[in-house]
């Protein structure tokens, strides 16, 4: 099969990292791509969102497949439109992706199927927003409604972080579109665990699970960010709980979308808080995660294309992947870019996914606020998080940071 992948982070650089190793894979592209991925797939110069050039790319290229890695594309219809053209696509429709796009949407569908979430209302007007936070208190979630790249949510400890979260959303218009609507959610007590699918449309298979670190700072301090480091599995999962977040949650949800006549496929990435009640819905993503993506594909061992295309079960091994996101300094607000990264070729027992990466001059630079991914893969999360951290150590960028606590296990 001749494949294209879309987008330029590390999740993208993970999966053509499996797409590469499948003995069905004859030749492999990835449209933008990164330096990293241009080691193991030829890298296009189409823009995600440029669909007719897709098209294009496709035909002459005789793809037979394309693997859809971030939201925006799928939000903005690029599966239907390249279905409509005869084109297979492994990724969910506009229709589908709204589960991404409106968090208000995920709300009307989880009330419908019955998926436990936490209560919320949706809000344009900020008065009426504040006033609703001051009766309900906190702690308390503000969420815009529409993507914002992963930080546009704010977990509020205090009423007057609400209060203002609320103003950067609705007054100072921080998000554009994306928080033109918010959601003011109640707090849910718990830990949170990334529990990935993989649908071809007719066929559920289950695609491991990850722990994220989502905000900037150690011992989880700091704002909201896209990720800043991962372990998989999940160490409170089992074959119990697997079930139930089956049976309660996603396959309610994908029932009631087929009651509208959405047949979703591709991946679908569920954010959960495993509480004392049991598992409930935080969000939904219609894509793999990033950075769980980094942490859960070294762990696959069977053809990511068989299991892409219903023909087999995903099979994991039993050993825990960690990965630890370097950064650069002021991320996720301002940060400089076209810093120089040495190093990168020292790693030798980790794996490094690029992300917001360049060559300038013949050196590797950042293009982006994420950049690298260091995974390591061993018998214990202890062993992995020692050698991602080792290896990590190796590369030496002084504008870069990353997490120092990944692995670390809190609540």
């Amino acid at each position: 099969m001749n494949i294209l992948v879309i987008g330029s982070g590390g999740r993208e650089h993970a999966l053509c990292y499996a797409l590469k190793k499948s003995p069905q894979c004859k030749e492999l592209y990835c449209a933008p791509g990164n330096t990293g991925i241009a080691k193991i797939a030829e890298r296009v110069k189409i823009k995600p969102t440029d669909f007719d050039e897709i098209v294009e790319f496709c035909r002459q290229k005789h793809i037979n497949m394309v693997v859809v890695g971030p939201e925006a594309p799928l939000v903005a219809g690029i599966a239907d439109f390249l279905e409509e053209r005869g084109i297979m696509v492994f990724g969910p429709s506009k229709a589908a992706a709204q589960l991404e796009a409106s968090k208000a949407f995920t709300k009307e569908i989880c009330k419908r199927a019955g998926v436990p979430t936490a209560k919320a209302e949706t809000f344009k007007d900020a008065e009426k927003a504040k006033k609703y936070v001051r009766e309900q208190g906190a702690p308390i979630v503000i969420k815009a409604d529409g993507l914002a790249a992963g930080k546009g949510v704010v977990v509020a400890m205090s009423l007057d972080e609400a209060l203002a979260a609320i103003d950067e959303m609705l007054v100072d218009k921080k998000f554009g579109d994306a928080g033109a609507e918010i959601l003011v959610e109640e707090f849910m007590e718990g830990r949170e665990l990334s529990f990935f699918i993989a649908t071809n449309g007719e066929k559920v298979y289950r695609f491991g699970t990850a722990c994220d670190y989502k905000r900037v700072g150690d011992a989880n301090t700091g704002p909201n960010t896209g990720g800043m480091g991962t372990y998989s599995p999940g160490d409170m999962i089992d074959n119990d709980l697997r079930e139930q977040i089956m049976d309660q949650i996603i396959n309610p949800t994908l029932d009631t979308l087929r009651e509208e006549g959405i047949i979703y496929k591709g991946f679908l990435f569920a954010g959960l808080m495993i509480t004392s009640e049991g598992p409930k819905l935080i969000e939904y993503n219609v894509r793999m995660g990033d950075p769980e993506t980094q942490s859960i594909i070294p762990r696959l061992e069977n053809d990511i294309i068989d299991v892409m295309l219903g023909h087999a079960e995903p099979k994991f091994s039993d050993k825990t992947a960690v990965t630890i996101v370097y950064a650069a300094k002021g991320y996720p607000e301002e940060y400089e870019k076209n810093t120089i990264i040495k190093g990168v070729e020292n790693v030798k027992n980790a794996l490094v996914f690029h992300a917001g990466t360049a060559r300038k001059e013949k050196n590797l630079v950042n293009l982006g606020g994420r950049v690298l991914g260091v995974t390591a893969v061993a018998e214990t999360l202890e062993q992995a998080r020692k050698i991602a951290y080792d290896e990590a150590a190796k590369i030496n960028w002084p504008e870069g940071f990353y997490r120092k606590d990944i692995g670390v296990i809190y609540g």
